[in-house]
């Protein structure tokens, strides 16, 4: 069955022997409407398509347009100048007319020549998945720093689009697409756009010093950290609140929260840990985006432990488990332990997921509702027993001259107690065994050293 957002199908003419839906939903009143176009592999089932379409769609809605209308089209490769063919290129532009559409918008990431010359045949505003989410991210900014590594992200991605927008880079008017760097009216060319870049790259790596210097300063206090990481609309801040009783801002949007959060929450036992929220995951996360919030992403191969989310409504749920690993395994460090969190138990169909199974598969897991509290007195659990598993407490010894060794250590280990000698650091600390394995040549025969007076 069709999505339920999908108010009806036409099934339009095919050119090739390769069919073309055209999906019409009832338009609602809203700024700017938005035709959605989607390429599908042939050998994708029907379930997977829509999933994907659906999630376009969600996307617009977090974006602030409405989608009027849209087309998913069967292709095995995109048209080298068009990315579809001509034939249905003249259906989209008849229904973007007769629409009375602002913008054409595919789920795919278009070349600069594939924009430039869809914006000339349309004779409309065209966008592609990537400059969607950047528009997003530009809207979802509050912070400094999130305002810094967003514009980071657009202009690398308009610096390879100058031929396409002529020698003015911005869009007349406004909407989505423009927000940002974009919105200028002001004629700005490649040295410039370069010159900014070089600017932003510095105060980027000033606010790297900044929370590189905070996570220190977390460790000397002695806190454990968890680094919380999921797919976008995982349900993060939600699960966030529940654990520290904090009120951080939830909404069912994709990228809802977007400026990373740190809270402090105290376990059964007693013992208080901090938890980094940051920003959420999704397929075909722009690469763009990934360089720029490297300082963020950085708490995450900081923290101790790694709580991944898990949305097990979402019937995409194994794949969207799969982009998450993939981007994990760019960034963390082979110490660092993930746990499993399976939210949203309370919005599943037991006939369609078999919890049972589920937690057979993955026995380490924890099942939660974070909205209703459902159980995150285990989880809270789990999280203790995993800080408590296989760390030792250890003296060090570093001689000045190896002092690289000194950020592995403050990665991998909860640092106790730093005291500057004559020939080298001396620093008690806890870490996990195989860590203290590896580097044996640094561990010192006496303990407490760095405790002594």
């Amino acid at each position: 069955m069709l999505s339920p957002c999908l108010a009806r199908v036409v099934t339009s003419k095919t050119q090739g022997g390769i069919p073309l839906k055209q999906y019409m939903v009832n338009p609602v009143n809203e700024k700017e409407k938005a035709l959605l176009v989607s390429l599908a592999s042939p050998e994708l089932d029907k379930i997977k398509i829509e999933n994907r379409y659906s999630e376009l769609r969600l996307l617009c809605k977090t974006a602030g347009v409405t989608v009027v209308s849209g087309f998913i089209q069967k292709r095995s490769s995109p048209h080298p100048s068009y990315f579809i063919g001509r034939g249905k290129l003249e259906e989209i532009k008849e229904e973007a007319e007769n629409r009375e559409i602002d913008v054409v918008i595919f789920n795919e990431e278009l070349s600069p020549v594939q924009t430039r010359n869809l914006e000339n045949y349309l004779e409309t505003k065209v966008l592609d998945r990537t400059a969607l989410i950047l528009d997003i991210f530009a809207k979802r900014a509050r912070t400094k720093e999130g305002k810094l590594q967003v514009e980071m992200a657009q202009l690398q991605y308009l610096l390879t689009r100058l031929t396409g927008h002529g020698s003015e880079l911005s869009r007349l008017g406004g909407g989505i697409g423009t927000r940002g760097p974009g919105e200028t009216k002001l004629e700005i060319d490649r040295r410039r756009i370069r010159r900014r870049i070089s600017e932003l790259n510095r105060s980027l790596e000033e606010v790297k010093k900044h929370r590189s210097q905070q996570r220190k300063q977390r460790k000397k206090a002695g806190y454990h950290t968890a680094g919380l990481v999921g797919y976008t609309n995982a349900g993060k801040s939600t699960l966030l609140n529940a654990l520290s009783g904090a009120q951080a801002f939830t909404e069912n949007k994709l990228f809802a929260t977007l400026d990373p959060t740190v809270r402090k929450i105290t376990l059964d036992n007693g013992e208080e840990i901090l938890i980094s929220d940051t920003v959420g995951f999704i397929q075909e996360m722009p690469s763009q985006l990934m360089k720029a919030f490297k300082a963020t992403l950085e708490e995450i191969n900081e923290a101790g432990l790694i709580l991944h989310l898990i949305d097990i409504s979402n019937p995409e749920f194994i794949p969207h488990m799969e982009t998450v690993e993939e981007i994990l395994n760019d960034i963390i460090t082979e110490n660092q332990d993930i746990l499993l969190i399976f939210n949203k138990i309370d919005r599943i169909n037991p006939g369609d997921i078999n919890l049972d199974r589920l937690k057979r598969d993955y026995p380490n897991s924890t099942f939660i509702s974070a909205s209703e509290g459902t159980g995150i007195e285990e989880l809270k659990q789990k999280i203790s027993l995993a800080f408590k598993t296989d760390k030792e407490k250890a003296s060090f010894k570093v001689p000045y001259d190896q002092m690289g060794f000194l950020d592995q250590l403050y990665k991998n280990a909860r640092i106790l107690n730093v005291k500057y000698k004559k020939e080298h650091l001396a620093i008690d600390a806890e870490a996990p065994s195989k860590f203290l394995e590896k580097n044996r040549r640094y561990l010192a025969t006496d303990t407490n050293i760095a405790g002594e007076d």
